[in-house]
């Protein structure tokens, strides 16, 4: 049975599995817009509500992707998107954009590759450093007076800069890299997220994939996958961190679901807030990853999951 909470400062209830579509437009291979779009329609039949995309994603090609498959069916919706990262017209990373005009030139861009006039939630992608918190987040505030956005969420920021966000407009929601080899938000974000009332969406809580067991060496992507450029998908860092897979597995097989289950429903046992939005273009992928709210991990289960997981992942995030 699925399970929701409360967007942080709202009344929406959103589903605490969502879908992740960034790997429907760039990133991860191949795709293709006609299964993709499948998926997404597939995805609010099963009753998923929340939907997690961004401008940079495929330098707006996923948001028009989004505005195609949802279009009529918006009210059964709650949508995030975001801004920051600048993309060239070749899809070229241009670095980070804080600056208040930019900001509003974002959101209509985003408007017009959606199709709708409202943005359910919008995210600062990452923080531009030479622009203070304060000022993003008050032009972001003139966007909800303005009717163009209904809530505000801030990606990867640290608990002194969501504590000063929060402090000039209620923040609904803080995104996250979170997932068994990736912890970071337990070391303050968490505390701070429900200390404020502010939801935590976990994403990549399959570790880009390689939790589910997928990967088992770089042979396994496509040349054109980004991830091969990443440090914790070198040979080596592939061959230690099989070490995570090798306890989800065991859990796995006690539970008989899938190693991609067991790694979601670790997410949801953290606390009752948290969301994660797992990514696939496949719908025997989303109906997997759906399932997941049907394995229950006892208290032992954790404690065996939290003694035997590596200390250490090989490889930074990034």
């Amino acid at each position: 049975m699925k399970q929701t909470t409360v967007l942080g400062h709202s009344a929406l209830k959103v589903d605490r599995i969502g879908l992740g579509c960034m790997g429907m437009s760039e990133f991860y291979g191949s795709f293709n817009e006609k299964e993709s779009i499948n998926t997404l329609h597939k995805a609010i039949d099963l009753g998923v509500n929340f939907f997690d995309t961004a401008d940079m994603y495929g330098w707006g090609a996923n948001e028009r992707l989004i505005g195609k498959a949802f279009k009529g069916r918006w009210s059964e919706v709650i949508l995030a998107t975001k801004f920051a990262v600048m993309r060239g017209l070749n899809g070229e990373f241009l670095g980070l954009n804080c600056k208040p005009e930019y900001i509003l030139q974002a959101c209509d861009q985003s408007l017009l590759n959606l199709g709708v006039d409202t943005i359910d939630l919008y995210y600062m992608h990452r923080q531009d450093p030479k622009v203070e918190i304060e000022e993003i987040v008050g032009t972001m505030s003139d966007l909800i007076k303005q009717g163009k956005v209904k809530r505000l969420g801030l990606s990867e920021v640290n608990a002194d800069t969501l504590r000063r966000a929060h402090a000039i407009h209620p923040i609904s929601a803080v995104q996250s890299e979170y997932s068994l080899w990736s912890r970071e938000p337990e070391l303050e974000i968490l505390d701070v997220c429900k200390e404020l009332g502010i939801t935590f969406v976990a994403y990549s809580p399959l570790g880009r994939g390689f939790l589910t067991g997928a990967i088992k060496s770089r042979a396994d992507f496509e040349a054109s996958d980004w991830r091969l450029t990443l440090p914790r998908f070198t040979d080596e860092a592939i061959r230690q961190n099989l070490k995570f897979v090798e306890v989800i597995e065991q859990i796995a097989k006690e539970k008989k679901a899938s190693k991609a289950q067991v790694a979601l429903a670790w997410v949801l046992s953290q606390n009752d807030e948290i969301v994660c939005i797992p990514g696939t273009r496949r719908i025997h992928r989303l109906e997997e990853n759906l399932a997941a709210y049907n394995v229950e991990l006892t208290k032992t289960d954790l404690a065996h999951i939290q003694e035997s997981m590596p200390s250490v992942t090989i490889g930074s995030r990034y």
